[in-house]
């Protein structure tokens, strides 16, 4: 069976692994333009932001703990919550050192977070690709089954043909030796050939 190979990139396998760290860098970076472009020591955006965070936390656990208990939509939300939350002490703090330890903190819980997820997917796809490699293995030794079986029912038919021809063959060159006498084959128990019987009415 043939099989197509797809090379992925490796900007495709290393994306998914940088992600969190790219993210929080991000609102990092945007948050400390922020700060510089007047929200250092504003309470109205400190409140805003803390306000935000906050209701992204809440949101999380009511998905959390809901009837549903979506696990996507709780990630999405904690996720949310910490981002706002480095943002806001970002935007406020004054120097770098308070952000960038929270900054350290947030990026940890996230690769915490993914790392969860990331066990699932790999397991749930090392488990379809065995699924896949079981269902191809068994299709192939069918295959190879009926292969054989078929190989070997033609052999037989070829065999029994060829038998057939040079049985014909060897009787019809017997039958026009001299002194040839059909009714010692008989006498054995082989087969009368038609051959002998239109020889037989013509002597008669």
């Amino acid at each position: 069976m043939n099989e197509q190979i797809i090379a992925r990139h490796w900007l495709a396998l290393i994306a998914p692994k940088a992600a969190p760290a790219l993210a929080t860098s991000t609102v990092l970076i945007l948050a400390r333009i922020w700060n510089a472009n007047g929200a250092q020591h504003s309470i109205g955006n400190a409140v805003l932001m803390t306000a935000l965070s906050l209701a992204a936390a809440t949101a999380g656990v009511c998905a959390s703990i809901g009837r549903a208990g979506d696990p996507v939509i709780a990630g999405t939300a904690f996720a949310a919550s910490g981002g706002l939350a480095l943002a806001g002490v970002a935007g406020y703090a004054d120097g770098a050192s308070l952000p960038l330890l929270l900054w350290v903190l947030i990026t940890a819980v996230a690769y915490g977070l993914a790392a969860r997820y990331w066990r699932t997917d790999r397991r749930e796809r090392v488990a379809y690709e065995r699924h896949v490699s079981d269902r191809r293995e068994e299709r192939a030794h069918i295959e190879r089954v009926e292969t054989i079986r078929g190989t070997t029912q033609i052999e037989v038919a070829r065999t029994g043909a060829a038998y057939a021809e040079q049985l014909a063959k060897a009787l019809v060159t017997r039958a026009a030796l001299p002194g040839f006498d059909p009714t010692a084959l008989e006498a054995v128990g082989l087969p009368q050939l038609p051959s002998t019987e239109s020889s037989k009415e013509n002597r008669s």
